[in-house]
């Protein structure tokens, strides 16, 4: 099973749902890079269950602990090891799930390829998992913050049928995180609240799409052929639990376009390239240019709802099953922060890349 993600800032996460603890090992960060605890834990803050009465109502602190990797402040080069102990397990919940298969989960594939699987909240599966992507994305972040100067947003655009009504320039972090379901449009944000309290009432779940705006990108990164900067991308994002498609620039919409609306103008001025347009989303042949790197992610709803579905257990047998359990109606209210950390080191690994191929002596 794979863990790894990552070429020269590889990370490893380790760890389960209802394991003792979960984690990531970082290894390539370069020496000297400022870090602290707290800087990490601010970023966990964000992603943390029980955060309000819209998302799953488990309480973990996800106090973060750093085991190695830095000295005095700083990263020495070696590898960085994080850890989140879990503290507010209810594995109880889950003895249903022994024999029967839950419809929408990874329970019946797990089975089918390991012949073995933790029925604990799913495990290696649950979206728990993210916890260590989250604080691996806060140290990819601060290298491309003072490398580049590169900034990484996401909000939710639409959550079900209810969308917002938003200019991605104009979006702050300060606007996303004061809204409860971190959408900076204030009026969508409560029609989008009410949307999830009358599913969550209803024992059910909705979908949502969430909008990614990396400003002041890396020029130049990513590769002509089978590493371009938008595959690399959508690759980080699909790996993102109930993440179930990604669109770049004007995605599926550019299908409707005439290329000669679509084709960005490009302008040399005040010393560097730049266009008027950009419906390309900031790459063009898989390299970027500098241009606000834009995206759009589809999240699904929660495949656990607590009313009663039809399945099939590992006995072979038909049956009916209601999912227990703690799960936010919405999985996309805590996701914008795992996926601005997926794009980040998606990001910082084509940084790296980028630099090691350009240096001269």
């Amino acid at each position: 099973m794979s863990s790894i993600y990552g070429k020269l800032f590889s990370v490893s996460t380790w760890g389960e749902s209802h394991g003792e603890a979960v984690g990531v090992v970082i290894d390539g960060c370069p020496a000297g890079l400022p870090l602290t605890q707290e800087e990490i834990q601010r970023a966990l803050d964000r992603r943390r269950p029980g955060q309000n009465s819209l998302v799953t109502p488990r309480k973990e602190a996800d106090t973060i602990h750093i085991l190695s990797g830095t000295f005095e402040g700083k990263t020495t080069g070696t590898p960085i090891c994080l850890a989140a102990w879990n503290e507010n397990q209810h594995s109880g919940d889950y003895a249903e799930m022994v024999n029967w298969y839950r419809p929408g989960h990874a329970d019946l594939t797990y089975d089918l390829k390991y012949g073995f699987r933790d029925y604990r909240g799913g495990g290696r599966a649950s979206a728990r998992e993210t916890l260590a992507r989250v604080a691996a994305g806060a140290v990819a972040s601060k290298i491309l913050k003072l490398s580049c100067g590169t900034e990484i947003l996401s909000w939710i655009e639409s959550v079900g049928n209810v969308k917002a009504n938003i200019d991605p320039s104009q979006v702050t972090a300060e606007a996303i995180e004061a809204s409860p379901v971190r959408c900076p449009d204030s009026e969508a944000s409560q029609k989008m609240a009410a949307l999830i309290q009358e599913v969550r009432k209803a024992k059910d779940s909705v979908g949502a799409v969430l909008a990614l705006e990396i400003r002041k990108p890396p020029v130049a990164i990513g590769e002509p052929v089978f590493e371009k900067a938008q595959a690399v991308l959508g690759g980080a994002m699909l790996t993102i639990p109930a993440v179930k498609g990604f669109e770049i620039g004007e995605g599926f919409a550019a299908s409707t376009m005439r290329g000669s609306e679509h084709n960005d103008v490009i302008r040399f001025e005040n010393g560097g390239y730049h266009t008027l347009t950009n419906h390309a989303g900031g790459i063009l042949g898989g390299i970027t240019n500098g241009e606000t790197i834009h995206c759009r992610i589809a999240f699904k709803p929660t495949a656990t709802i607590a009313q009663e579905q039809e399945t099939a257990g590992c006995d072979h047998q038909n049956g009916k099953l209601i999912a227990r359990g703690r799960h936010d109606p919405c999985v996309a209210v805590r996701a914008p922060v795992i996926v601005e950390s997926m794009a980040a080191l998606a990001l910082v690994n084509l940084f790296l890349e980028q630099k090691a191929r350009t240096f001269q002596f």
